[in-house]
């Protein structure tokens, strides 16, 4: 058996699907699906009946590819906060919680999770919606950058 220890979990053993092997550098290790093993893993935690360690909470936030900045954001907290309880595994209940639903519904393939968490990460970059009325009513499209003054166009009454 292997010790999986990705992330700082200590806590986590594979029976199979890794070969080992020699190369010229030593000892390697090759993890098939190793995509397949995190969805695994992340599974695993949010159906776990104690309390998330930090380093099973930062696993899981890492696996939706969320900074803690957003994390932090989305529960109200500062990205320190959210280093902090990753840090001493000192994770709040309503946190633990938040995220093992949000990590549900985004592994399910919920879009619009998987849009909201992409959004969240996204909050640096400008984002302008530009809105068309059409024939089956207003939609939106997504420009990024900046949009110049010559683009408004002026309001007939």
């Amino acid at each position: 058996m292997y010790h999986y220890t990705d992330g700082g979990l200590r806590n986590i053993w594979l029976a199979n699907g890794y070969e080992r092997e020699e190369t010229p550098y030593g000892k390697a290790l090759t993890i098939q699906d190793l995509p397949g093993l995190t969805r695994a893993i992340c599974k695993a935690l949010i159906r776990k009946n104690s309390k998330l360690t930090g380093a099973e909470f930062r696993y899981l936030r890492q696996a939706m590819l969320m900074s803690q900045a957003s994390l932090g954001r989305t529960l109200g907290r500062t990205d320190q906060a959210i280093a902090g309880w990753e840090k001493n595994s000192k994770v709040p209940k309503f946190a633990d919680q938040m995220l093992r639903v949000v990590y549900a519904a985004h592994a399910d393939g919920n879009e619009q999770v998987k849009n909201i968490i992409h959004a969240m990460n996204d909050v640096e970059r400008t984002i302008n919606f530009v809105m068309t009325e059409t024939k089956m009513g207003w939609q939106s499209k997504v420009s990024e950058g900046e949009l110049s003054d010559e683009d408004d166009c002026e309001l007939s009454a």
